[in-house]
Parts: structure tokens; sequence; C-alpha cells
């Protein structure tokens, strides 16, 4: 149950800072070309779990509780996309670059199809 208090916390906190900075990128630029809130977010959440995480293995800091509440909830609030990153590089680190591979080529092509697969059957509701 603690366990579960941790993420949460972390969650609430990571989302709140996700909201708050891709609105702040947001109503600085007029029209941007591409969605830099959202690029912004997920290049800084992957750049923070793997400082830390590397920090944590080095130097090792931070306790279990704070490990969940900071990697799944903090930064899984923030961004899951720092998780997949984590998680794939993870998998080259460790010698399976073809899981890696993999693992990418699977969430960037099906997560796109899926978004275009509920795009199109939302349509189809109309």
């Amino acid at each position: 149950m603690m366990n579960l208090l941790w993420v949460g916390c972390g969650g609430f906190i990571g989302s709140v800072c996700r909201y708050s900075l891709n609105g702040l990128i947001g109503r600085s630029l007029s029209q941007p070309w591409l969605p830099y809130g959202t690029m912004v977010v997920n290049l800084l959440g992957c750049f923070l779990i793997g400082l830390l995480s590397g920090l944590s293995e080095v130097k090792q800091f931070l306790s279990p509780e704070l490990q969940l509440m900071i990697f799944i909830g903090l930064l899984g609030g923030f961004t899951t996309f720092s998780t997949f990153g984590y998680q794939s590089f993870g998998l080259a680190k460790n010698g399976n670059l073809s899981a890696a591979l993999f693992n990418i080529a699977i969430h960037v092509v099906f997560g796109l199809f899926a978004v275009w697969l509920g795009d199109y059957m939302a349509k189809l509701s109309l």
C-alpha cells in the first residue's frame, strides 16, 4: 500500500509539472511548427531518468521507495516516454540490441498506428 502512495504522490507531481511546462512553452510560442512543449517534456524526462538512474546506480543514494516515487511516479507522470527510453536503453546496455530496436520499432510504428486507428474509429461513429 505504501508503494502505491509513493508512486501516486510522484505521479501527481510529475503530471502537474508536465502540464505547467507544456503550457509555459505553448504560451511562449505563437503558432509553433511542432508540439515543442511535448518534445521538451519528453526529452527532459529522458535526460532526467538517465541522469538519476545512473547516479543512483553509481552512488546508491536513492532508497527503493524514492526510486518508485521518482522513476515510476514523478517521471512516469511527467512523461511515459522517459520510461520507454529507459527500458529500451536498458535492453541495449545489457547486450540485447535486437530487443531494444524491436521495442523501439513496435512502440513507434504501432503507437502511431494505434493513434490512427483510434481516430479512424472515432470518425466512424460520427
